[in-house]
């Protein structure tokens, strides 16, 4: 006999819109402070404690409406639903962003990338920056950028799921 089992659509969609809006919330606030060209590393921070917080709070979701079993099959699923609709939300805020917002985004980030290249390696020609300029044009394109966010975010699901499914699981005796 089968016990009935979580809906794990319901989870991910309630906790991937959860991490996508508290993604967008903190786009919106670099861009607001004006550090979405050059955010340090406490956005980054913020970012992954968000990613984190979010995958753990939905895996511990499903498990306790999951009569607290929690395979690590469902903690992959879980984990990796929740980065995915997260990454498509923050997606289409950095599209929104880089199209609408600031169409210029893009120039404007590689000033922001060949001022860095000539303070950190002051020894490099300008040929070479120009070569290196030219390389970054070619991954910065908005839906380059895009896919980019999307395969990062579920890279780190996978990462966090793991972790958290290993430390959360409970088989259930009733699942052979």
């Amino acid at each position: 006999m089968e016990n009935s089992k979580a809906n794990s659509k319901g989870v991910i969609l309630n906790y991937g819109v959860l991490l996508g809006i508290l993604s967008v919330v903190l786009g919106v606030i670099m861009y607001v402070t004006n550090d979405y060209l050059n955010p340090g590393w406490v956005y980054g921070t913020i970012g992954f404690i968000v990613i984190i917080v979010a995958i753990v709070l939905g895996i511990k979701a499903y498990k306790s409406q999951n009569n607290n079993y929690l395979s690590l099959k469902e903690a992959f699923k879980l984990g990796l639903g929740i980065a995915l609709i997260g990454a498509l939300i923050s997606v289409v805020w950095q599209l929104i962003l880089m199209n609408v917002l600031e169409p210029d985004y893009m120039s404007q980030m590689a000033d922001v990338q060949r001022t860095q290249m000539t303070e950190n390696f002051p020894n490099m020609s300008e040929s070479q920056i120009n070569d290196a300029m030219e390389m970054n044009a070619k991954f910065s394109s908005p839906w380059i950028v895009a896919a980019f966010a999307i395969i990062g975010n579920l890279f780190f699901g996978f990462i966090i799921a793991l972790i958290a499914g290993l430390i959360m699981k409970y088989k259930n005796p009733q699942d052979v």
